[in-house]
């Protein structure tokens, strides 16, 4: 088991692309892991943001720059469109999310990604290993 701190990051790259006509950012992903292999880089986390105003999303990938780099994978896994937030929806969020993270290995973290037609997607990055 690893400890911690190999968790904790401080350093951090900025990507923004328009999703395609279904909501997803294959080519903003594809940019991120291209980064990653070019930057030499050891990926910690992500954060994803769907900008409304300009139909953009944001995607931050933290890493760290003084340890091995690893390639990772981004996978976009739709969840559905969620009306409203009660009890119900969440469990029901909550089991799809444990469901799409059953068949990724190797996930190190994940972001959720929310459309402006409320639908919901999941981003994990996961270890890629060759």
């Amino acid at each position: 088991m690893t400890s911690i701190t190999e968790q904790v990051h401080g350093r951090f790259k900025v990507f923004v692309g328009q999703p395609d006509s279904k909501g997803r950012i294959d080519d903003l992903a594809g940019k991120v892991t291209a980064w990653v292999v070019s930057a030499k880089v050891a990926p910690k986390s992500i954060g994803v943001e769907y900008l409304e105003s300009t139909k953009n999303v944001v995607l931050t990938v933290g890493y760290r720059d003084d340890e091995p780099p690893y390639q990772i994978k981004l996978s976009l896994v739709p969840m559905g469109k969620i009306a409203k937030l009660d009890p119900g929806s969440i469990a029901q969020l909550e089991k799809a999310m444990g469901e799409a993270a059953s068949k990724i290995p190797n996930i190190i973290c994940h972001e959720l990604y929310v459309t402006a037609d409320h639908g919901f997607h999941m981003v994990f990055m996961s270890h890629l290993q060759k």
